[in-house]
């Protein structure tokens, strides 16, 4: 597996030709990758040949005639999903059994593994050209103002991933991968990466610890705990750029970020993007965000998995990706609910704007009734953090991480008493919330979910 920098400059012109026309080319290129990609899967994956067995010529066809796609279907044939032969999942999970591979491909491709957010972690796997493709089109959509910032950032010092560091997930893999293609490219990103599964005080220490900080890439979760280390004067590093991803981030978190770190020269960029594929979005200027449409195609869909208006909250979001013809996602089920924007962006740019509000995995159902995470406040000034755990349909657990173990009794006195009054107010009387003793629950990929919603033993487990 190599990096080519002449075939990611490839990328980089293309993706600049195609916005310079504006929605016409960007269209009509879309639909030509789109039944290309069609007709690569119906000749090389022997699951895709059965699933378009029945519909017109791959030259014909429309995005509309094109079944949906979940994971836990694909996952389940992977072996037939692929457009390659020679990589069995066996021989994928022999692979990823050692976290000493994380980054390190198998033949001519790179094998990642998704988080398990929604509880069916899928196995992920990305040819050569998609490194080349991930940096071509980043280029492509910088603005001026983009360039200045990387400057300027590299500048003031280093860059810190924190994620984590127990799996074979992009956060950690795909940048030991850009480490292996292409040293120089590394080097340039200036990359010192901390694991987020450790305890919060080792946390803070280590990046104390770290001469000029000055980015930090993490998800919106980990940034809630590194404001309250701000707040409370433990943590003293001064960034001037946090990227976030892989979660929901709030416009309350933001402002307290922003209130927290008054040193935030450049605030908080939130790309949105995944492992299928890392780069589907772009950020703009204005902050909105937009999809990478010459290559990958987002649909907002509503339960029935039909389309809905621009301005309207989706009730689930369909993936296709132009760019991968090695494991073909194609109106791929990806559980966030986005929002077409009506209004063209004031960044001029010809790409669909749109915002993400979250994803339908982690919300919480009561009977008729339907809660989002965020209606919970959490957080006590004597834990370092606090999780809710729904056990069954009307039974919850919070769970603590105290900072002081003599005000542990205070602490899930008063969160219990939150939580029940959360409860009282949204009509449900007859629910169950307890004290716990049990662990923190974490993601494989480190992530950490104040809010845990109600899913089978196995399913938390893979997560």
């Amino acid at each position: 597996m190599r990096f080519s920098l002449l075939r990611a400059m490839g990328y980089f012109a293309g993706g600049l030709w195609t916005g310079w026309d504006g929605r016409k080319r960007i269209e009509a290129r879309q639909l030509r990758k789109l039944r290309r990609l069609v007709e690569k899967a119906r000749r090389d994956s022997p699951l895709f040949r059965r699933l378009y067995a029945d519909l017109r010529p791959s030259s014909e066809i429309e995005l509309r005639d094109l079944p949906v796609t979940r994971k836990p279907d694909l996952m389940r044939e992977f072996d037939e999903w692929l457009t390659i032969r020679s990589l069995p999942l066996e021989r994928v999970r022999e692979h990823l059994r050692d976290i000493g591979n994380a980054g390190v491909p198998i033949d001519d491709v790179a094998v990642f593994q998704t988080s398990g957010t929604s509880g069916e972690p899928a196995v992920i796997v990305l040819p050569s050209s998609f490194v080349e493709y991930a940096y071509g089109i980043m280029m492509a959509r910088f603005e001026w103002y983009h360039w200045k910032l990387i400057r300027d950032v590299r500048k003031l010092g280093v860059r810190v991933t924190i994620t984590g560091g127990n799996g074979h997930f992009a956060g950690n893999g795909f940048n030991k991968l850009v480490q292996r293609l292409n040293p120089a490219l590394a080097r340039g990103l200036g990359l010192t990466f901390i694991e987020a599964e450790q305890p919060i005080d080792r946390l803070v220490d280590r990046l104390n610890a770290i001469p000029n900080v000055a980015w930090i890439v993490t998800y919106p979760s980990m940034l809630t705990i590194l404001v309250r280390e701000k707040e409370a004067g433990r943590l003293r590093i001064a960034p001037a750029l946090f990227t976030t991803g892989g979660e929901t981030l709030t416009d309350d978190l933001r402002e307290r970020v922003v209130r927290a770190f008054p040193s935030l020269k450049y605030g908080i960029a939130d790309p949105y993007g995944c492992t299928e594929c890392l780069a589907l979005s772009f950020e703009c200027s204005h902050g909105r965000k937009h999809v990478n449409e010459d290559w990958v195609i987002l649909e907002a869909v509503d339960e029935a998995m039909q389309p809905v208006p621009d301005g309207t909250l989706s009730a689930n979001a369909l993936l296709t990706v132009l760019a991968n013809e090695v494991q073909p996602f194609i109106r791929y089920v990806l559980g966030d609910c986005v929002r077409y924007y009506e209004d063209p962006c004031a960044c001029g740019s010809p790409f669909r704007s749109f915002e993400v509000e979250g994803r339908q995995a982690t919300l919480i159902r009561v009977g008729e009734v339907t809660l989002s995470p965020l209606v919970f406040d959490l957080e006590h000034d004597h834990a370092q953090r606090v999780q809710l755990v729904q056990t069954s349909e009307r039974d919850f657990e919070v769970r603590a991480q105290v900072a002081n173990e003599a005000a542990a009794g205070l602490v899930f006195e008063e969160v219990i008493a939150s939580v029940k009054r959360v409860f009282r107010d949204n009509g449900l009387e007859h629910v169950v919330v307890r004290e716990s003793q049990e662990a923190l629950e974490f993601t494989s990929s480190g992530k950490f979910h104040e809010v845990l919603p109600l899913r089978d033993a196995d399913t938390r487990n893979m997560a």
